[in-house]
């Protein structure tokens, strides 16, 4: 006997997706939309109030501005996955932020003997209240990277990157790109002006091979498995995130400016285009430290 619709009535009917989904399932994207609308708020919001309010409202006003960023990038990597970093472990997201703040001002370490850049507006603050502030905008850079490799890697295409028919550990590199890594990191501390562009290369070179010897995620190890997707996940999500950095910093007050030899031209916002190649390495960097710190984790890049 046929029903109404014309589907035969002895024929079970079709389960709705959102039936078949667990209640564990349903609160991940359940999360995943709050942080989405919530996100996109903080961004609409804060981005004009960024570029045109007068006086050094920078200061305060970048950290809910990527955390706007933040939050609707995992937003939408949980509309296209069923899940993001914070709705999969919420304490752990948290911990990015401080995380986060410490590994960059490693790289204002480095930036002593580089001087590659300099903020633009520090003298409206007091030394105090101007590391506070900075350390509050530090503590965005790492959970940005993560999450826009998350959406990247959500992306079908990604699986391209992967051959099957590599079954190597990737050992036998490990050692030499370690060497390679000392060798690039000595260079620039000994002649900064020269070997600069080494700050951005070296680190990864020593900290994946760590990685890979303490039994870790490594890219390395990925690589000698045929799989390019953490590589090409990461590259790209620092690029992504490189290209806002410099778009909402051009704006901004207090803002960071460059001093960078040889390669000051072409100019796309402050950096000139030549410097956005030190983003992909700096977020494989990340996700060296990321796994440096913590042996698992609830990230996923492909």
């Amino acid at each position: 006997m046929m029903d109404d619709s014309g589907r035969n009535g002895n024929e079970p009917r079709p389960i709705p997706m959102e039936a078949s989904r667990s209640p564990d399932e349903e609160r991940q994207r359940a999360i995943g939309r709050r942080e989405l609308r919530l996100g996109l708020i903080l961004v609409s919001l804060f981005w004009p109030l960024n570029w045109f309010l007068p006086g050094p409202r920078t200061a305060w006003l970048f950290f809910p501005l990527w955390l706007g960023y933040i939050l609707a990038m995992d937003g939408l990597v949980s509309r296209r996955s069923g899940s993001s970093l914070l709705s999969r472990d919420g304490r752990w997201f948290i911990t990015l932020f401080p995380l986060s703040s410490v590994i960059w001002w490693l790289f204002e370490l480095f930036n002593l003997r580089a001087q590659n850049w300099v903020y633009v507006g520090e003298e409206d603050f007091s030394p105090w209240l101007f590391v506070l502030c900075s350390s509050l905008s530090f503590s965005t850079v790492l959970p940005a990277v993560l999450v826009t490799s998350e959406w990247m890697g959500s992306f079908s295409w990604l699986s391209r990157c992967r051959r099957e028919d590599r079954r190597t550990t990737g050992k036998q590199w490990l050692f030499s790109v370690f060497v390679a890594g000392l060798g690039m990191f000595s260079l620039f501390l000994l002649f900064p002006k020269l070997f600069f562009p080494f700050l951005w290369t070296s680190l990864v070179c020593l900290i994946d091979p760590i990685n890979a010897w303490r039994g870790r995620p490594s890219l390395l190890k990925a690589i000698g498995r045929g799989d390019w997707r953490p590589l090409v996940s990461f590259g790209l999500a620092g690029l992504f995130c490189g290209f806002f950095w410099e778009l909402w910093n051009s704006r901004s007050y207090p803002y960071w400016a460059y001093h960078i030899p040889f390669f000051d031209f072409w100019h796309l916002f402050a950096m000139p285009l030549p410097g956005y190649l030190g983003y992909p390495p700096f977020a494989w960097e990340l996700y060296g430290l990321t796994h440096l710190v913590w042996r698992r984790t609830p990230l996923r890049v492909y």
